[in-house]
């Protein structure tokens, strides 16, 4: 379900970007896809798929993610993007998806920036998306959502 009080409307969205907008998507795995929360990738995708159509869709994990993990992801047809660090540390995705989507952000032919986090360190990027003249949806679950970014987005589609 969209959120309630949502900025905009997909009907101004189509008005301006036409009937299907290229859309890029980013999925912070580590934040979202959890045991507590229990996504489903056909889910996520279905739901940024009413934006437009998905045209980069990438999954960000770190070093502790099970082979049956990224082997789900690339049966949802989405890339996987393993971020490295210190064995001893958690690695954190935020600098990788931060990268690729402002890569996304400078793809003139990407018209919606989708993410699939809860993580207020990305309020700095929607705004980016924001500014670019871009649409930014946020694909999201109450449990630990900051405010910050379900204020900022444009669209804000929660999961249950």
């Amino acid at each position: 379900m969209v959120l309630e009080g949502f900025k905009g409307s997909l009907d101004k969205i189509k008005r301006r970007f036409g009937e299907r907008p290229k859309v890029a998507f980013f999925v912070d795995g580590p934040n979202m896809i959890r045991k507590e929360f229990n996504i489903d990738l056909k889910d996520l995708k279905k739901r940024v798929e009413k934006y437009g159509r998905i045209v980069i869709g990438k999954v960000f994990l770190n070093q502790f993610a099970s082979e049956k993990l990224i082997e789900a992801v690339a049966n949802e047809g989405f890339e996987s993007v393993m971020a490295l660090g210190d064995p001893e540390q958690k690695t954190d995705v935020d600098v990788a998806i931060a990268v690729h989507a402002m890569e996304a952000v400078e793809n003139p032919d990407i018209e919606v920036i989708a993410l699939a986090s809860r993580d207020a360190d990305f309020l700095p990027l929607i705004q980016k998306v924001k500014q670019s003249g871009k649409i930014a949806l946020l694909v999201t679950v109450e449990s630990g959502l900051a405010v910050s970014l379900r204020h900022a987005a444009d669209y804000v589609e929660l999961l249950k």
